[in-house]
Formats: structure tokens, sequence, C-alpha cells
């Protein structure tokens, strides 16, 4: 496995209190779709007047999944549609990675999300 994708001592203080942030603001412990789910409607940037459909929702997922792996060079923003959400462009292919691998990435650019975006005071 790659140490790079393994989760260190700090990183496991981080990430704890990212999960301690969600628990605090949405009063329940969350998967790594909520926090998705969440990165998705903040990166939007506005709430609908409308409930999201189910394709607006798993498309949140998908845009909250290209910001952090933008992190990584995977993705970058190439501009929005005509409806003002993002649209991101792969530009490069994911790493082949386990299911554990893959967990613990999205956990590591998570944690960067929270600090670049100065919302957790690590």
């Amino acid at each position: 496995m790659n140490e790079g994708l393994t989760l260190n001592d700090e990183l496991r203080a981080k990430w704890k209190k990212v999960v301690d942030f969600f628990e605090d603001n949405f009063q329940k412990k969350p998967d790594l779709n909520a926090m998705l789910f969440i990165i998705g409607i903040r990166e939007l940037g506005e709430l609908p007047d409308k409930k999201f459909s189910k394709d607006e929702k798993t498309y949140l997922m998908h845009m909250a999944n290209c910001k952090l792996f933008s992190y990584s060079g995977y993705y970058n923003l190439g501009g929005y549609d005509d409806k003002g959400w993002p649209v991101w462009q792969n530009i490069k292919p994911l790493p082949a990675l386990t299911l554990f691998e893959q967990e613990n990435l999205l956990r590591q650019h998570i944690v960067e999300y929270f600090e670049r975006e100065e919302i957790i005071d690590f």
C-alpha cells in the first residue's frame, strides 16, 4: 500500500476535528457521502428555492470530488454551465487504488479543503 495514502497521527487528529465539526453543525456523525454533499453545496455557492433533484445531489457530490481531487492535479475547473454550476475537467487519470486507499485519499483532501477554505483552524 502507498504510504502517502495512510492516515498518520496528525492527519487522524485533523480528521477527528472535521468529523466533530460536522457533528456539532449537523447533529449527527457524517459519512463521506454526506461530507461530499455539503462540500458540493458550498462549492455551488447558493441554495436553490426548491430541493435538489436526485441528479443534482449526485452532481453536487461529483463537484465536491472534483474540487478535492484538483488538489492532486486530477481535475481543473473548466468554467460554469448555463445554470451557473461549476464544470470540472479531468486532466489526468485517477490512480488505481483500493477502496481503503480511495477513502483515505478523500479524507486527506477533505482535511485539506477545510484548511484551505479556513473553515476549521487546525
